[in-house]
């Protein structure tokens, strides 16, 4: 279908690396320069979010074709596709792209959780994948993203530091557990001596656990993922992100950056408001996206483009 502008048209598709997930092809009506991917966040992963809509909304107009896509079902309730599977659907998201519109470049835009996994897929893809755009990535691991979240999450509630200690004591019990470091019983008791207190319901920690509970990706290393990736890489943070340790996720992409051989990374810092979203505002909606956030992002994109089509040309 046509906006009124006749800037693109929308077609459905099926993609994945099994051709079951669905999906929707906004590509521009006319000269495709590339392609973009948008990887899910955990807790929403159709392609209907509102920050994978903005991409379908405000990217064909510099000549880019979006791909989303819903997300393959969890193997298990509670817990996100492992990394490595979503990876691989991104790759034959981004062959699908240049299977509809030519031998174009195409990159991968990963949100907060997709933030692990679009590195994952750029890191062993050589140059399928021509750049990253990541949203609140987190630069440590799940597990140690989670301690941070609900730490944070304690402590806006209003408890102090012994309720964050009994807290970071409970999660790392529970990591113990899903490493099989700990039995069942043993995690059990712990959740039973806390689960009382006014702070337990934001621990992320169910109170009565199963034998088949897991977290696959819980010790996933993003920095061993994103060392190895080689194509350049636009990064942003809110000032006020409350689920990611933004300022140790800078300086581990700087590290990493530093030590790498890659076409290097920028990061965009945006203005105070900004949270784990781009927006700046308490509405989740494409208008309350923060106008830098959108200025950056097309700029970048449009001159990576630029970039790559004189390479090709020379």
């Amino acid at each position: 279908m046509n906006d009124d502008r006749g800037v693109f048209r929308e077609v459905e598709v099926s993609t994945g690396v099994d051709g079951a997930l669905r999906g929707k092809l906004t590509r521009p009506s006319g000269r495709v320069r590339g392609g973009i991917v948008p990887l899910h966040s955990a807790d929403d992963g159709s392609p209907d979010h509102f920050l994978v809509r903005h991409l379908a909304q405000v990217l064909p107009a510099l000549g880019i074709a979006v791909l989303r896509y819903d997300r393959r079902p969890a193997p298990a309730a509670g817990r996100p596709v492992p990394l490595p599977e979503q990876a691989a659907d991104a790759l034959a998201a981004a062959d699908l792209i240049r299977r509809h519109c030519g031998p174009v470049p195409v990159g991968l835009w990963g949100f907060s959780h997709g933030g692990w996994a679009a590195p994952l897929a750029a890191a062993g893809a050589g140059e399928e994948v021509a750049f990253l755009v990541l949203v609140s990535a987190s630069g440590v691991s799940p597990a140690e993203q989670m301690r941070h979240y609900t730490a944070r999450l304690v402590r806006r509630a209003g408890h102090g530091d012994e309720a964050v200690a009994e807290l970071l004591k409970l999660r790392t019990y529970y990591e113990q557990y899903l490493r099989g470091e700990l039995d069942l019983p043993s995690m059990q008791q712990a959740i039973d001596a806390v689960a009382d207190r006014p702070w337990f319901d934001l621990a992320d920690v169910d109170r009565h656990l199963t034998p088949d509970d897991n977290w696959h990706d819980m010790d996933f290393d993003p920095a061993e993922a994103f060392c190895t990736v080689r194509c350049p890489t636009l990064l942003f943070y809110g000032e006020d992100d409350e689920n990611v340790p933004a300022a140790e996720s800078m300086a581990a992409w700087r590290r990493i950056a530093l030590e790498a051989e890659g076409e290097g990374i920028s990061i965009v810092r945006l203005p105070v408001g900004t949270t784990h979203l781009p927006t700046t505002g308490p509405e989740n909606t494409i208008d309350a996206i923060c106008p830098e956030y959108t200025r950056e992002l097309t700029a970048w994109l449009d001159d990576r483009l630029d970039e790559l089509a004189t390479v090709a040309e020379g």
